[in-house]
């Protein structure tokens, strides 16, 4: 069911039917914890990529297009 598709029934219910819903939308996002993300710290990818020390070297696959 998208978004769209909830709004339209939500619409189609009676006034304090609408305000039942909000109240339970509003006791939904009480109930959940915000989601909250770390900023990332400088240096924190240290060591998570490595690179073999030939990782420069012309690859053999392409020598006839040099």
């Amino acid at each position: 069911m998208s978004i769209l598709d909830l709004v339209a029934k939500i619409e189609k219910l009676p006034p304090e039917k609408q305000a039942e819903v909000e109240d339970f939308v509003e006791f939904l996002l009480k109930k959940e914890p915000p989601i909250t993300r770390k900023k990332p710290k400088f240096g924190s990818g240290k060591g998570m990529v490595i690179m073999k020390p030939n990782f420069d070297d012309p690859i053999d696959d392409f020598k006839e297009y040099m």
